[in-house]
């Protein structure tokens, strides 16, 4: 009989840290969302998108420095930081845009979609295999989530489907951060594609400034909202590190779960700041859309389980 080595288990030293800095996450990325809805009252979508990259890049190149960090790309890295940094522009676009009129808890639970798109990508495009109960799971999730679109669309019309628009482009760029975090440092990473992301938003807002386009036109903050512009960079910088370390201590099957206590602190902080509280059928979508995303990462948990397994391993 063939010795199986025992498995490798992450210190709890190690994975307590980890929890910690992903509630930390939990708390902070709704400010970013709450720092936006108070922004884009007075300048556009674009500009709140611009600022968020443009603060983030600036806060990390100390950090990317002091840790010695390459800064040089090569080909294909530098290209698929320009995919990465073109799907956070959108995913980012289409969230500011849509919280500007709808409440954040809503159009949160709205982009809690894009897991299940993330699976079904990963089935259709890299040819991964997903298994039947996966697939279901998925489509019972995109059910949450018309429950949760049905009344935001009979109140706020086509802006209740720019959360999916976000969820599709947050999608792609976790299947762009696939591929690439196998070349990069995590912390480089996030740095060169706000940079990118930055750097593509100049073009985009002249050419909207231009043409009289408002969303992506550029406005020049005044007063307050020259801090609400701040606060988008600095809590997407904050909370985005947070959840890199966090997943560079504890096992991302570990901390999956707890990435839905952001819908419980968009709700808190949504009627802190707006007064907003999600209606009886957003609160069903939201039940069905968490139950759902838990039951996929339950899956996914097994299925790395069984692939880890030795197959001489006795029963």
């Amino acid at each position: 009989m063939t010795r199986v080595a025992p498995a490798h288990h992450v210190p709890i030293d190690r994975i307590l840290p980890g929890i910690g800095l992903m509630l930390a996450f939990c708390m902070v990325a709704p400010l970013i969302d709450v720092a936006s809805k108070i922004a884009v009252q007075s300048v556009s979508t674009g500009t709140v998108t611009f600022a968020r990259f443009l603060v983030q890049g600036v806060l990390m190149a100390p950090i990317v420095l002091a840790m010695r960090l390459p800064a040089r790309l090569d080909a294909r890295s530098g290209g698929l930081t320009l995919l990465r940094a073109a799907a956070a522009i959108g995913s980012t676009f289409c969230f500011v845009a849509a919280v500007r009129m709808m409440p954040i808890a809503d159009a949160l639970a709205i982009a809690f979609v894009s897991p299940f798109m993330l699976l079904l990508m990963g089935r259709f495009l890299l040819k991964e295999h997903v298994g039947p109960r996966r697939i279901a799971a998925a489509l019972v999730g995109f059910g949450g989530t018309v429950l949760v679109i049905q009344p935001s669309f009979a109140h706020f019309g086509a802006a209740a489907l720019l959360p999916v628009a976000s969820a599709f482009c947050f999608a792609f760029y976790m299947l762009v951060t696939r591929q690439l975090s196998r070349r990069q440092h995590p912390v480089a990473m996030q740095f060169h594609t706000a940079i990118a992301a930055g750097l593509l938003c100049l073009p985009l807002l002249g050419l909207g400034t231009a043409m009289g386009l408002e969303p992506i036109s550029f406005v020049l903050p005044q007063g307050a909202i020259w801090f609400a512009c701040l606060a988008v960079g600095v809590a997407a910088t904050i909370s985005h590190l947070a959840m890199t370390y966090a997943l560079s201590l504890a096992p991302s099957s570990t901390l999956a779960p707890l990435n839905y206590l952001e819908i419980v602190t968009s709700v808190i902080f949504g009627f802190v700041f707006f007064g907003d509280f999600p209606a009886g059928m957003t609160w069903t979508g939201i039940a069905i859309i968490v139950a759902s995303g838990l039951y996929v990462i339950h899956r996914e948990r097994v299925a790395t389980q069984a692939a880890a397994m030795p197959a001489d391993r006795p029963v």
